[in-house]
């Protein structure tokens, strides 16, 4: 029988986590993390520097194992790195001598796929994130912003359920990030891919606003979520309506008052 502790989130389409912490040696990073993804909903983490985002990022993908709590995937507790939780990472990762078609389906030949049907996987999701035309150049003939999208490409190639983003857009120019950010929440929430939520990592307050149904805020040492605010502006969002303002107010009002301690 189950602990109190162990039980999954009712919901068995949603990700989430229970009491999550994560402790260097004596000393917790965050503590008592708990937060749920639903279906279809892009879900942003946002909070100072050293509360540990990128860190739980790591723990919900058990890429590297909590201190505590649990992680849940359609009410089963993940207790491993699983093909079903992808991350994308802040670095734009490619192999310099490997074409994009290349670098999407290494990852699904080393799983073992066949040649033909990782090929063809390969282009489907190249062409999802825009690259079908691309497929055969190599990443030192790309901009940032079409190596990124070779990422997402690799990552929704493994028929991921949840898609972790790592401020992905950090590393790219102003006027390319917002580009894709303009199209990734159609991109990973595309009917032809296997995701059914996602997270992000941010400190772009404008850009979490622009691309989150929820966000939580991250706070106090050690770390804890401290509120949870849902944005409700309709797609595709602009700061000339004057709630998305509003919304960028009330979210660095958050990171600048709220703070926990234990």
């Amino acid at each position: 029988m189950a602990t109190k502790e162990t039980v999954a989130p009712n919901n068995q389409s949603e990700f989430a986590c229970k009491g999550l912490g994560y402790a260097y040696g004596p000393r917790f990073i965050f503590k008592d993390v708990s937060l749920t993804s639903f279906k279809d909903e892009l879900v942003a983490i946002i909070g100072p520097t050293g509360t540990g985002k990128s860190t739980l990022l790591r723990t919900l993908a058990h890429l590297i194992p909590p201190t505590e709590g649990h992680v849940f995937l359609e009410g089963e507790e993940v207790t491993r790195p699983s093909p079903a939780i992808a991350l994308i990472h802040q670095s734009i990762a490619t192999f310099p001598w490997m074409t994009a078609l290349d670098n999407v389906r290494l990852a699904l030949l080393c799983k073992g796929m066949a040649k033909s049907e990782a090929t063809d996987v390969s282009e489907k999701m190249l062409d999802i994130v825009g690259l079908k035309c691309d497929e055969n150049d190599y990443p030192k003939e790309m901009s940032g912003g079409m190596r990124q999208r070779i990422a997402i490409a690799r990552a929704l190639a493994a028929s991921p359920a949840v898609l972790l983003m790592d401020e992905p857009f950090v590393h790219l120019d102003e006027l390319t990030a917002d580009s894709l950010r303009k199209e990734i929440y159609s991109l990973v929430f595309n009917p032809e891919t296997s995701l059914k939520s996602a997270i992000l990592v941010s400190h772009n307050l404008h850009e979490v606003v622009q691309l989150a149904d929820r966000v939580y805020v991250m706070n106090g040492s050690p770390a804890m979520i401290v509120d949870e605010i849902k944005i409700e502006l309709p797609r595709p969002r602009t700061e000339r309506n004057p709630r998305f303002l509003d919304y960028i107010d009330q979210l660095y009002s958050e990171l600048a008052l709220k703070t926990v301690k234990v």
